[in-house]
């Protein structure tokens, strides 16, 4: 695999100074990346370090990489940062002219030229992406209604789906297409968290990872990724004590092989 990405020499606010790729399966981000249009303003996106991971360790440049939760579009900026070509997509249309915008800056001209599409679309039903035609899929999906990206006027906002079971219901539609246009021997990762519903622990990461292997994919790796900044954490460490019960402060990062 190819792990380096070219990086020009000096002050260069599009890239990450002193990068490593991850060796292990704990991957701790307390300060959250910003470069290039990377910003912590929208609530629940992935740290660009995630992405940039995936894309570096299990993509070569002028690969197609897809999101099809692409949100505020941080998988795109670093396809984009990387030499990777990219389809977004995203139910909310707010969120796929957030993503055409953070991707409205220039490269170096180190990075090759990349092609990206972002559309509307539904990660349920990619009909527009053929059989077996994705490098790599790396895509953050919400945590059924933890944070609601619209206020239930988009049917198909898996943000809006309160009931967990449903949730993976719709989740297992997800794994069905993201096995159907990835290409044989390549991977899928999604970041997960679990919740708690009336005091009791919820493994809805878990339910997700089984989902994509009884549609057939093979687990390759589970990360742990631990949780940084989050703005209620005094409050609910008080709730903790008085109520009996330890906060979440992980997710897990799933990469699937779809082998055959």
């Amino acid at each position: 695999m190819v792990y380096k990405v070219n990086i020009k020499k000096g002050s260069n606010k599009n890239q990450p100074e002193n990068f490593e790729i991850e060796a292990t399966t704990v991957w701790s981000f307390p300060k959250r990346g910003a470069w290039a249009t990377h910003h912590p303003k929208f609530r629940g996106n992935w740290a660009p370090q995630i992405p940039r991971n995936l894309i570096l360790r299990y993509s070569k440049p002028g690969d197609l990489v897809l999101d099809s939760m692409c949100g505020s579009g941080t998988t795109l900026i670093e396809c984009k940062l990387t030499g990777r070509n990219a389809l977004g997509f995203d139910v909310n249309p707010k969120m796929v002219e957030l993503s055409k915008n953070s991707l409205n800056f220039d490269t170096d001209e180190t990075i090759p030229k990349t092609k990206i599409k972002i559309n509307k679309g539904n990660a349920c039903c990619l009909s527009e992406v053929q059989d077996n035609s994705v490098d790599l899929i790396a895509t953050h999906p919400p945590y059924a209604n933890i944070i609601k990206y619209s206020e239930g006027e988009i049917e198909d906002d898996l943000s809006n789906i309160s009931n967990i079971d449903k949730f993976c219901d719709q989740m297992k539609q997800v794994a069905s297409e993201c096995y159907r246009v990835l290409k044989p021997s390549k991977y899928c990762a999604i970041l997960m968290g679990n919740t708690r519903r009336k005091k009791y622990f919820i493994p809805m990461a878990h339910k997700v990872m089984q989902n994509f292997i009884d549609i057939g994919f093979k687990l390759k790796e589970d990360i742990i990724k631990h949780q940084w900044n989050c703005k209620t954490t005094p409050y609910w460490a008080n709730m903790s004590k008085r109520y009996n019960f330890l906060m979440i402060m992980h997710e897990h990062l799933f990469v699937f092989e779809k082998c055959g």
